[in-house]
């Protein structure tokens, strides 16, 4: 995956896509092989060492929201900012937040957000520090038509700014976006 691109990962349930993010993270270990973040070679890396890669250049976007319940939604967005390098973290943050069009309830607790919502927040927190890769693990599947169409425009206008942006997919609408579509099958894994 180059900057600036794009990839779609599309396959059966089981194929291993979401295990496939989670290896490019830096979140498991691969058995063999090895995986670059920003020049950067994840194996032999301490934990520590990747957990700090990972908060500089990495925005992950899971399918289980895993914003903290106690603060607000934009609270969660403004917490990345104190593990990564963002400069004017707080008005990125208010900018992310307008931008998916969460103003009127940025001060809920998840609780109180739809899933919809919620998923909102995560992609505005893994967009926040700027990433040079933005991995997104079905960042479209609890939104509606609209709200998917405004985070697919956002996920592109990061590839624009020059962004690595890997999605595991079910959406016609981010295949259709994509650069390229990478199937996996997992048949062919044998």
């Amino acid at each position: 995956m180059r900057a600036g691109e794009l990839v779609a990962i599309i396959g059966a349930s089981g194929s291993g896509k979401s295990t496939l993010l989670q290896l490019a993270g830096g979140l498991d270990r691969a058995d063999a092989g090895t995986i670059e973040i920003a020049g950067v070679r994840l194996d032999g890396r301490s934990d520590r060492a990747l957990a700090r890669l990972r908060a500089r250049h990495v925005g992950f976007v899971f399918q289980a929201f895993h914003l903290v319940p106690e603060l607000s939604g934009e609270e969660n967005v403004r917490l990345a900012t104190r593990f990564g390098p963002s400069a004017g973290g707080a008005a990125r943050a208010a900018e992310l937040v307008d931008a998916l069009g969460l103003r009127s309830v940025a001060g809920s607790l998840p609780a109180q957000l739809s899933g919809g919502e919620q998923q909102r927040f995560a992609i505005a927190r893994a967009l926040v520090n700027d990433p040079a890769v933005i991995l997104a693990d079905e960042p479209t599947g609890n939104l509606d038509a609209q709200s998917a169409a405004l985070v697919l425009a956002l996920l592109r206008a990061a590839t624009r700014d020059g962004r690595a942006v890997l999605v595991v997919t079910h959406d016609p609408s981010v295949t259709a976006s994509a650069d390229r579509v990478a199937t996996l099958c997992e048949q062919c894994l044998r």
